[in-house]
């Protein structure tokens, strides 16, 4: 690296959250990277904050840290999807780049005006989709790409489907493999689907009566389906249902309970599947069957050996002891594919190129969750790019 960076952290804790990704710890460790910042408005136990993030100095305001410090680096924490745009704003007009928590948005209208910002200030944005950078998912991605599976037919995900299942957890969770499936195999061509409520078609008035744990709507619907067209005859497959699966046991120790979220790609030849975990301290392993009739001809499952080639020349080594800690998940692969991701921007902003998981590929895993309400809602097969950029569940949406 040819230069010092600095870094400002954006994570306010006076907001209550589920949960992140540990993108204030991400750049920790990294070669010429100095933390600079830590904006929070609530300044209760800042010592531990301001530790764990190994940031030097404290503002209560994203506007008062600008107005004080020039960051190269701005990370956006909130999980909350309404809080991105003003302070992605804030951010590109004094010219700094910036790593941003999913969802990025609710809206395409605001993915759509992010994209614009980035373009004229000419900033990077990377979003916090950290599959793209993690060992088992690239893994899978190389043997799908060398026909280690033959020819790939369909690729089926599913978000947690915990009592988040359907609508919010299509935009919470969903948004991490809708990105995935578009890793793999570029952008969908069009979509159908289909949205439940209490086992009915879902109709617009529900989304105004849908009760959500987070501020991340509009959303609808306890049971998502969805099926996408990609490029090469490839299916894609989308599915979400309430309650199957209940981390409060997991973590209480009464149960491993069934991991439903992840990504399977059926091939010609056989089946790679890998489940998204983010409970248990170890990765979910890779798992291939080579035979070619999966599920009806006695499918048998091996694991794939996960060999690391990848390294950050002068990074300190990984503090695993953040695993757990507040706003770190407890699997260790999220703090690896999180420095990755950080050194991926790094890279990316002195090569003069997007980083792997970028603003672009954020919006277009967005507009596939707008894409299936608007299918939903119309009874119709919808084609991309959506020629509406309004939210399907907008009121007017349908008059239009």
């Amino acid at each position: 690296m040819k230069r010092h960076w600095k870094v400002a952290v954006v994570k306010d804790t006076s907001r209550p959250m589920l949960g992140g990704h540990g993108l204030h710890v991400a750049f920790r460790g990294l070669p010429g990277v100095e933390i600079v910042a830590h904006v929070d408005a609530n300044t209760e136990n800042l010592g531990p904050k301001l530790a764990q993030t190994g940031a030097k100095r404290h503002y209560a305001t994203c506007a008062a840290m600008l107005e004080h410090e020039t960051p190269d680096i701005v990370v956006l924490c909130s999980r909350h999807p309404g809080d991105h745009l003003e302070q992605v704003r804030m951010v590109a007009e004094k010219g700094g780049h910036l790593y941003c928590e999913k969802p990025v948005s609710a809206l395409l209208t605001e993915a759509d005006e992010m994209v614009r910002l980035a373009e004229a200030n000419r900033i990077m944005l990377g979003v916090a989709h950290p599959a793209r950078y993690d060992l088992g998912f690239l893994t899978m991605k190389r043997l799908v790409e060398s026909g280690e599976i033959g020819t790939p037919l369909t690729v089926i995900g599913r978000g947690k489907c915990d009592h988040r299942g359907g609508g919010e957890d299509l935009i919470v969770l969903g948004t991490h493999i809708l990105d995935l499936q578009t890793f793999f195999f570029g952008a969908p061509r069009r979509v159908m689907a289909e949205v439940l409520t209490g086992g009915r078609p879902a109709t617009l008035a529900d989304a105004g009566q849908t009760t959500l744990v987070e501020p991340v709507g509009p959303a609808l619907g306890d049971e998502v389906f969805a099926s996408f067209q990609f490029p090469g005859g490839v299916r894609g497959l989308f599915e979400s249902r309430v309650g199957l699966f209940d981390a409060k046991r997991v973590l209480s120790g009464q149960g491993d309970g069934v991991r439903h979220m992840g990504l399977s790609v059926i091939g010609t030849q056989g089946v790679l599947s890998l489940r998204f975990d983010d409970l248990g301290v170890r990765r979910r392993p890779l798992l291939i069957s080579r035979l070619p009739c999966f599920p009806e001809n006695e499918a048998r499952f091996e694991e794939v050996p996960l060999t690391e080639t990848r390294s950050i020349p002068g990074a300190e080594p990984l503090d695993y002891a953040l695993c757990g800690q507040p706003d770190v998940p407890r699997a260790q692969w999220f703090l690896e594919a999180g420095r990755f991701a950080a050194w991926d921007l790094i890279c990316a902003i002195e090569e003069g190129r997007q980083p792997v998981s970028n603003i672009g590929n954020a919006r277009l895993a967005l507009e596939m969750i707008h894409g299936i309400y608007a299918a939903h809602l119309s009874g119709t097969t919808v084609a991309f790019p959506l020629a509406d950029r309004k939210h399907p569940l907008a009121s007017d949406f349908l008059s239009t």
